[in-house]
């Protein structure tokens, strides 16, 4: 319908044409659309399920919300030479294979690659207490920072209630079948709920292994009041450099979160490149 606007006499402000000037010379409102060309109707809204956030969700929600309010994380990355653990892990699983049952050479065949870095960690990480280390304050001392010589390593096990993190306590006096054992029987108890309250507590170092999804890096959250915290990434084949040539191995993805406030890139630095170290030379490692 089309309306002469300049016959129209405004009725507005100052004579201005309005809304109700228009809708007066049409004669009629607006007509409605045709039946063939009406807008159609809203589609239902999609409904999906609700799940409150509580128990050992919520737990972990407000943990890692606090870590990353209360800390300064800093993450850095690296890579370590994965050939030789390959190597040895093949070797304990042969082994194992060809033992008698319910010996300690047929429970080799139970030491996964991540044992075989948490090992690594617990002999490395007493020459770097800066990360061997948990965070506090108290009303007499304000806050403060306590350094350890005993490692005792938390690691990341998913549940079907959500993540929990046992803790393996002095990894860096025990050998690496009796970690592997420790470790296994955690895990275990975290996933069946039967694990204790202590046995979640007192870590003074994490790893997280994302390395069995193919996650070649990642940024892990700091399991505070710990200041470090290690993500272990895919064992990737990766060209590098080998006297003077490229040569193509099998590496590990190494990602190390630190809190800026109370540690240093630099030793975190040297940490992460002694690690890379011991993977590399594992074998000489579990020797000394």
């Amino acid at each position: 319908m089309q309306v002469d606007v300049a016959a129209i006499t405004g009725s507005g402000p100052r004579g201005r044409i309005v809304e109700r000037d228009v809708v007066a010379a049409a004669g009629q409102a607006a007509p409605a659309l045709p039946a063939t060309t009406a807008q159609p109707a809203l589609a239902a809204v999609a409904v999906g399920e609700r799940t409150p956030i509580r128990g050992v969700r919520k737990l972990i929600a407000e943990r890692m919300h606090a870590s990353l309010r209360d800390t300064a994380q800093l993450t850095l990355n690296a890579a370590a030479d994965a050939e030789t653990m390959l190597a040895l892990r093949a070797a304990l699983k042969t082994k194992a294979a060809v033992a008698e049952p319910d010996t300690p050479q047929a429970a080799l065949g139970g030491i996964t690659l991540n044992d075989l870095v948490m090992y690594a960690v617990g002999r490395t990480l007493p020459a770097f207490p800066e990360l061997n280390a948990v965070t506090g304050s108290t009303a007499g001392e304000g806050e403060w920072i306590e350094r350890f010589s005993d490692v005792h390593l938390g690691f990341a096990v998913d549940t079907d209630v959500g993540l929990m993190v046992p803790v393996v306590r002095d990894v860096h006096a025990v050998s690496l079948l009796e970690l592997s054992q420790r470790a296994a029987a955690l895990a275990e108890a975290a996933r069946s709920r039967t694990i204790a309250p202590d046995q979640l507590q007192g870590g003074t170092f994490t790893v997280s292994n994302l390395g069995v999804f193919g996650i070649e890096s990642f940024t892990p959250v700091l399991n505070t009041p710990q200041v470090a915290i290690l993500g272990v990434g895919a064992v990737v084949l990766k060209p590098v450099m080998a006297d003077g040539e490229v040569a193509h191995r099998r590496q590990v993805g190494l990602s190390l979160t630190i809190d800026h406030r109370v540690v240093d890139g630099a030793p975190a630095a040297r940490f992460l490149q002694a690690l890379a170290e011991s993977i590399a030379d594992i074998d000489l490692l579990m020797a000394t």
